[in-house]
């Protein structure tokens, strides 16, 4: 792609998400949604394949009927209400609407059918776009209305991502397709908390962008997109395999890495909220996560694939990837948890 394509297309990006971070109007930060969307389109498509092109078409009809939703809510709140005023979505009927809107535009189950499938279509470069940046404008706009939002309705939401992202995922091959039931998991944990502690939300925000970069970055340096590739990819790199399993355990929630602090915080949070019901289905379904993460460190650590010798030896190219953004997000991905309360009083 052209360079100054490329850099329109990504500031574009920057611009939309920051406008809708800044708006306090509804049409504002409907405006940097749209701008958000119609950015990555070119990028997600800029192979010409026909995968790519049939994934970006399914994204834009998604993100266009979410944000045709978002608008038609809005407008129903003015109209009842007289306001446009994000802060001041008081009609129910609206609030269930954008909710629902907002869902589909993050990938929250039940509205999580087209994660997987548009994912699957495109580059690890794009989908680490798709799965981290283009989170932050929508999770913005469900912080400022938490507060107006039905609570049992963020709760279904919350528990059915959990578990439907973790079912999801234990049947898959595809490495793409793994990381997108990840992505509706980590949704599932974030929304849950919301109404109760918007500042957990940010901190297992934080921390499921810099272990999905891992992720992403690992398999772009190691060049897989399936499980069975990943069987001979100790030869590449056995040091970066044995870094790549601990990410998996960690993106699963397990101590004593980093994705066990917000997993651990949420839960701590919903047990002072008289929730301890929710609060065992939410750790059970993390079991299902952590199931699927362990089938790929198996996968990586005590298996050799079956391949013929004639087979061109990857290993034997040589990267020319930087590995710093690598080497930082693993590091932190590994051994954040120790830093949970300095994080904590940050938030506060």
């Amino acid at each position: 792609m052209n360079p100054y394509v490329l850099t329109i297309l990504l500031s574009s990006l920057g611009l939309g998400t920051t406008l809708t971070f800044a708006s306090s109007h509804w049409l504002l930060a409907w405006m940097g949604l749209e701008i958000n969307t119609l950015a990555i389109a070119p990028l997600m498509a800029q192979h010409h394949h026909p995968r790519a092109v049939e994934a970006t078409t399914k994204y834009f009809l998604t993100q266009a009927t979410a944000a045709a939703m978002i608008l038609f809510a809005s407008t129903t709140n003015a109209w009842m209400t007289g306001e446009w005023n994000i802060n001041d979505l008081s009609n129910p009927i609206a609030s269930t609407m954008f909710m629902m809107a907002l869902a589909l535009k993050i990938g929250l189950a039940p509205m999580h059918f087209w994660m997987p499938e548009v994912l699957q279509g495109l580059d690890l470069t794009t989908g680490l776009i798709l799965s981290t940046w283009q989170k932050l404008a929508p999770l913005a706009l469900i912080i400022q209305t938490a507060q107006t939002i039905n609570p049992p309705l963020l709760t279904l939401l919350g528990i059915t991502s959990t578990l439907l992202g973790g079912w999801g995922g234990l049947n898959q091959t595809q490495l793409r397709k793994i990381l997108a039931y990840s992505s509706i998991t980590h949704m599932g944990w974030m929304i849950i908390i919301i109404q109760y502690a918007p500042q957990l939300t940010l901190i297992a925000l934080g921390t499921y962008i810099i272990m999905t970069s891992t992720a992403f970055l690992t398999l772009k340096l190691l060049m897989s997109t399936k499980i069975n590739t990943l069987s001979t990819a100790w030869s590449k790199n056995p040091i970066l395999m044995t870094t790549t399993t601990l990410t998996l355990l960690s993106l699963g929630g397990l101590p004593p890495l980093t994705g066990f602090m917000p997993k651990w915080l949420i839960l701590q949070e919903l047990t002072k909220q008289d929730m301890p019901i929710i609060a065992t289905i939410m750790a059970l379904t993390a079991l299902i996560s952590l199931y699927f993460y362990l089938r790929l460190c198996y996968s990586m650590a005590l298996t050799i694939s079956p391949n013929t010798t004639n087979l061109f030896t990857s290993w034997r190219a040589q990267t020319t990837q930087t590995l710093l953004p690598l080497a930082m997000t693993t590091t932190i991905t590994l051994g954040l948890l120790p830093m949970t309360p300095a994080i904590l009083m940050l938030t506060t």
